[in-house]
C-alpha cells in the first residue's frame, strides 16, 4: 500500500511539473486603448494584465481589471468607470483564445519576432465576441513576448455613448496588448 501512494505521489509531481513548465505567465501585461474624434482623442492604459500562454495546447489567456485603466484626465477615467464601461457591475475584461502553433517556432531562441494568428472570445461589459488578429512573439531563451493590436466596436459589448457625447466618443476602438517576459509558471 505504501509503494502505490508512493507511486502516486511521484507520479503527480512529474505530471505536475511538466504541466507548468509548459505555460509561461506575466502579471505585467499592459493593456492600452485609443479612439479618436474631431473633438477629442481618448487614450488609457492598464500594466497590470495577467495573461498565460500555454504552448503545449496552443491556448492564450488574458484578463484584465477595468478600473486598473488609466487616463490623463480624471474625469474621462470617471466617466469610463461609471458611465461606460460600468466597472462595478463588470469588473474585468477577459480573452481566451488559441494560436496558430504551425507559424510560429516556439522553441526558437534567436529573438527574432515571428507572426501567428491569434483567434478566440473577447469578453467585456457582460458580451463575449469573437475576435481574430496576428500577434507578433518573440522568445529569448525560455522567455516569450507577445504583441497585438485590433479594433472593436463598443456598440458590439453594449456599451453606449450618450447623444451628448456622440461627437467626442467614437464607436471603433484600437486595443494594444503587449505581454513582455511570459515565463514558466513556479
Amino acid at each position: 500500500m505504501k509503494k502505490y501512494f508512493y507511486s502516486i505521489v511521484v507520479l503527480l509531481s512529474i505530471t505536475t511539473t511538466a504541466f507548468t513548465q509548459n505555460k509561461l505567465f506575466t502579471k505585467a501585461g499592459v493593456i492600452s486603448f485609443n479612439s479618436k474624434t474631431a473633438v477629442e482623442k481618448i487614450q488609457a492604459i492598464n500594466k497590470k494584465a495577467l495573461a498565460v500562454l500555454d504552448i503545449v495546447n496552443n491556448k492564450i489567456e488574458f484578463a484584465v481589471l477595468i478600473k486598473g485603466f488609466e487616463f490623463e484626465k480624471a474625469l474621462m477615467q470617471e466617466h469610463f468607470n461609471e458611465n461606460y464601461l460600468e466597472s462595478d457591475k463588470y469588473p474585468k475584461a477577459t480573452f481566451k483564445g488559441k494560436f496558430d502553433v504551425e507559424k510560429f517556432a516556439i522553441t526558437a531562441t534567436d529573438g527574432k519576432p515571428q507572426t501567428i494568428n491569434v483567434s478566440g472570445t473577447l469578453t467585456m461589459h457582460g458580451v463575449t465576441k469573437n475576435v481574430s488578429t496576428a500577434a507578433t512573439i518573440t522568445a529569448k531563451g525560455k522567455v516569450l513576448s507577445a504583441t497585438a493590436t485590433f479594433t472593436i466596436l463598443l456598440s458590439d459589448y453594449s456599451i453606449k455613448i450618450p447623444a451628448i457625447n456622440k461627437n467626442n466618443v467614437n464607436n471603433q476602438v484600437q486595443v494594444s496588448v503587449n505581454l513582455p517576459n511570459l515565463q514558466e509558471m513556479k
